[in-house]
């Protein structure tokens, strides 16, 4: 592998779990250097973690801290100390296999991605967005800290994890909200799969809901809520004519926010056939019926709305009407507060606009 790769391993107890993870490791991933952090774990795990540090010499790097500081600062205690192309990291109740690391990488260098991420199976697999029918990768908002690339050269301008937030879903929203004002993207790919079992937690788990609830408001107060959009374009707007629009869709969608385009048929097959209904987890395309298309509308309508109370609707090119949604806001209206929030992004995080 010509990159090169360090892998951190937060620990924190477990030690036949966390055993089975690390010998997965070495026996499936070369020329790498294993980083172990142990978060305050017993004395038993300690010794065991020891034992694989000792064994690997310059190849292992073994971190002790005292106490369980948090996932999330272990993580960064790990990363720290990382100075390989990328950084892999990996929770001992994943189990690696055959060419996990080298897709990782190949998938990064080959879409020039910050932050990559496999799917997942098993009895505690991360609830990550389902990929498109026979695509084998997409951007996506939603990552996991199960298994997760991180590009060094992207961590070396965007900083390391808020180990502030939650040690899942909101601390990883803040980071790819971060990385994304730098230009950097994040991958999910389909060439990976893996398993990943039940996995210990820390605390209590009220103390756990109250870190998630304040997570939350932090993530809130900081780069506003996610909204979900619906997008109507109109039976005669030409689908050519539509890639600017497109372009800037995108762009909101890596910003955390979700879509949902309704199409009539013409618009549906152009679509696809460029490849955007792959371009992000967070763009659906919704064909409407042929023969009965305002119809299909309206019923697509009402169950997007019992989906999302707060859906907002949106008229995709200027002129057209929204059947049944005089609440509609033109596209230069929402794309214009895109843009506008895009500039306050780079501005307070460094990056250049």
């Amino acid at each position: 592998m010509a990159s090169s790769v360090d892998i951190v391993v937060p620990v924190w107890n477990n030690p036949f779990e966390a055993r089975a993870c690390i010998s997965a490791i070495l026996a499936y991933s070369e020329d790498v250097r294993l980083i172990v952090v142990d978060n305050g774990s017993s004395r038993e795990t300690e010794l065991m973690l020891e034992e694989f540090s000792e064994s690997m010499g310059e190849r292992g790097l073994f971190i002790k801290s005292e106490r369980n500081i948090g996932l999330v600062a272990a993580i960064n205690l790990g990363l720290a100390r990382s100075d390989g192309d990328y950084t892999v990291i990996v929770r001992p109740n994943v189990t690696v296999c055959s060419g996990w690391l080298q897709t990782l990488v190949s998938t990064a260098e080959a879409t020039d991605a910050g932050i990559v991420s496999p799917l997942f199976s098993g009895v505690a697999a991360p609830k990550l967005p389902t990929l498109k029918h026979g695509c084998k990768g997409m951007e996506s908002c939603t990552v996991s800290f199960a298994t997760l690339l991180v590009r060094t050269e992207m961590r070396m301008v965007a900083g390391l994890f808020d180990d502030s937030l939650d040690g899942a879903d909101w601390c990883l929203r803040d980071y790819v909200r971060r990385v994304t004002a730098f230009g950097y993207r994040t991958f999910i790919t389909g060439r990976c799969s893996l398993i990943c079992n039940t996995g210990q937690h820390f605390g209590s788990l009220q103390r756990r809901n109250e870190m998630i609830q304040n997570s939350r408001s932090a993530y809130i107060s900081k780069w506003g809520i996610d909204r979900h959009y619906c997008v109507y374009f109109g039976a005669e707007s030409e689908p050519e004519a539509l890639a600017d629009t497109v372009a800037v869709i995108l762009n909101a969608a890596r910003q955390g926010h979700r879509f949902t385009l309704l199409l009539h048929r013409s618009q549906h097959s152009f679509f696809r056939k460029r490849g955007w209904n792959a371009l992000h987890t967070g763009i659906e395309l919704l064909p409407l019926s042929m023969l009965f298309p305002l119809k299909s509308l309206q019923r697509n309508i009402s169950v997007l709305r019992r989906e999302s109370p707060d859906l907002l609707a949106v008229k995709g090119c200027s002129g057209v009407l929204f059947p049944s949604m005089e609440a509609a806001i033109s596209c230069d209206e929402l794309f214009n507060s895109f843009v506008a929030n895009q500039n306050q992004l780079q501005m307070s995080s460094g990056a250049i606009p």
